[in-house]
């Protein structure tokens, strides 16, 4: 079986490298109908969608597998938005209902220290399945804590430490938000194609889809832009045509 990498990676060539968050808030009704319209709308469009904590706790088991079966039937991977971070065990259960759900790849916290995330990972790959971990969000609080300087042997910031450990641990990607390019240029000179880089933050949050994808992104995950937007086929084709580089 192919890695989530690598399965990942072959769809975008043909859609693009957009992923959806398909992150409704709370006042939406319907969101598995919702959800699957936009699967079946948009997925021409899409490498993926994500699917995070305030979209999945209101839905049972049975919608969260017919959601995942159908992004599968389109091609899509699935990826839960649930940033874990537990001990190893905590992780190694989690992980695994995610993957009976139909889950391709799970993003989590690196702050659950690098023992545990190698751990993660490793079991992860077994299973044929992926893990993203974040190095720097993007929202503007970001700063106060994935820019802290920190010291492990040496003075640094902690999101180069978690780059440290994403690329240690061998993980399959690492978040780092759109409205920080300067931040992704850095991650990418030092990842190289070892890790791919995954941005969230374009348009609604400021972020600029060519900016990233010249800064060495790999793949945005766009959410608000497009759910949002009143003609969401059309933002997504803009974003698709970007992050192909047309």
């Amino acid at each position: 079986m192919a890695t989530f990498k690598t399965r990942l990676s072959q769809i975008s060539k043909t859609n693009g490298r957009v992923i959806l968050a398909n992150d409704y808030d709370s006042s939406v009704k319907n969101l598995e109908s919702k959800t699957m319209q936009n699967i079946k709308q948009l997925h021409p469009l899409l490498c993926g969608i994500k699917l995070n904590f305030h979209l999945l706790l209101p839905l049972g088991a049975k919608e969260i597998m017919k959601i995942n079966k159908t992004a599968h039937r389109y091609g899509l991977q699935t990826i839960a938005d649930i940033k874990l971070n537990d001990i190893g065990n905590t992780n190694r259960v989690t992980a695994g209902h995610l993957w009976d759900l139909g889950f391709d790849a799970v993003i989590a916290n690196p702050i659950m220290g690098l023992d545990s995330l190698k751990n993660l990972a490793k079991s992860a790959h077994k299973n044929g399945k992926g893990v993203i971990t974040l190095c720097h969000m993007s929202a503007p609080e970001a700063k106060l804590s994935y820019d802290m300087e920190i010291k492990t042997g040496k003075k640094q910031q902690l999101y180069r430490l978690f780059l440290d450990w994403a690329l240690a641990a061998k993980v399959d990607g690492i978040v780092v938000g759109a409205t920080f390019p300067k931040v992704i240029k850095f991650c990418s000179k030092k990842a190289g194609k070892n890790i791919s880089i995954f941005s969230p933050g374009v348009g609604t949050q400021g972020g600029s889809a060519n900016k990233v994808i010249s800064s060495g992104t790999n793949y945005l995950i766009v959410g608000r832009t497009i759910l949002n937007s009143k003609n969401p086929v059309e933002t997504a084709k803009e974003l698709q045509s970007q992050s192909l580089g047309k």
